[in-house]
């Protein structure tokens, strides 16, 4: 005889709630209500994790908006967290986990943004003991993206000549934090103004307002160009990437403004050049869980950062649509729901 599931340790959930996409940002906070939701049994083979930190990535905000058709709804949206579990089989009670839902969580099923989350057993992991949990729950998305990238461009290698184009947003952050982890020996990072990089390693920045991108690229690498060109923003760097990128460079795409570009066949060819595109909801809570088992020693080393997480960014959940709006006004600092307060 089947043994009966067990009963929930908590009887209701406190979520943000879409029933139906906002449509323009106009709706937004309409479309983003707080709602306590009825558990049932926990499935067997899962676990509860009550959710201590969840950051909201603009995928989040553009899935509510309808941007993302993939977006299944109603549903509780979130591709990250971190939390403690709180029920399912015993060597896991207990344990501080991390989490990304690559197009899973948040997309097609019930995400992070909420006080608890039911995941299967086998797809928690235990987060990095020196980063905090809100910390944890900010890592996802970005750093899984950066990471996916650039294996699938065959990785950083010891002396390469790495580009980041975007290199102050969380991707770029991260892609840089994980070049110059692999032995990158110099890094360049573009943005459309004069700024400092805001990581903890040594990026040459570039203000793509006043400096030719590729001839700057080449006069400090003798000629070589960028073996890696990592590109977040997509068709307004496009060209100036192009003519950056050394013999046998490869080229990342994760976003765009344009969906059409002028493309010069001729230099793609002689260049030799591999253009790489990326999309994380492709991949599911294994593969995004195998990703961040890959960056947790250097987690753990230093040698990877969490991104700093300040505490007029973190929002509790009833100011959910606060926070969203925030992550869709440009919010340069990581924005973090802390369900727990």
């Amino acid at each position: 005889m089947n043994e009966a599931a067990p009963a929930p340790v908590v009887a209701r959930n406190r979520a943000a709630w879409v029933e139906a996409k906002a449509g323009d940002a106009a709706t937004l906070a309409k479309a983003l209500q707080i709602v306590e939701r009825p558990f049932e049994a926990l499935p067997a083979g899962s676990v509860l994790v009550e959710v201590k930190g969840t950051g909201v990535n603009p995928s989040d905000v553009k899935a509510v908006l309808g941007a993302m058709p993939q977006a299944v709804w109603p549903r509780i949206p979130g591709r990250d967290y971190a939390g403690i579990v709180v029920q399912g089989p015993a060597e896991l009670i207990g344990k501080e986990v991390w989490g990304s839902g690559g197009g899973e969580l948040g997309i097609r099923r019930d995400g992070g943004h909420a006080a608890y989350l039911v995941l299967d057993a086998a797809h928690v992991h235990e987060k990095p003991a020196n980063i905090t949990l809100l910390e944890a729950g900010a890592i996802g998305v970005p750093f899984v993206t950066a990471w996916e990238g650039l294996h699938e461009a065959g990785g950083v290698q010891n002396g390469d000549i790495v580009l980041v184009l975007g290199a102050n947003g969380k991707v770029g952050e991260a892609a840089s934090q994980i070049a110059a982890m692999s032995g990158a020996a110099h890094i360049f990072g573009v943005e459309r103004k004069a700024e400092t990089f805001r990581g903890h390693v040594e990026v040459d920045m570039i203000d793509a307002s006043s400096t030719d991108i590729a001839a700057y690229v080449r006069d400090k690498t003798h000629g070589h160009g960028a073996d890696i060109v990592f590109n977040t923003v997509g068709s307004p760097y496009f060209e100036a990437a192009n003519k950056a990128m050394a013999i046998l460079g490869r080229q990342i795409f994760i976003s765009t403004i344009d969906r059409a570009v002028p493309f010069d066949i001729f230099q793609f060819y002689r260049g030799r050049h591999r253009f790489i595109g990326v999309d994380t909801l492709a991949l599911d809570q294994a593969q995004s869980g195998a990703i961040l088992d890959s960056m947790k020693p250097g987690f753990e080393s230093g040698a990877l950062r969490p991104f700093p997480v300040k505490p007029d960014h973190v929002y509790p959940l009833a100011r959910a649509a606060e926070a969203y709006r925030a992550v869709l006004d440009g919010a340069s600092d990581r924005v973090v729901l802390d369900p727990s307060v």
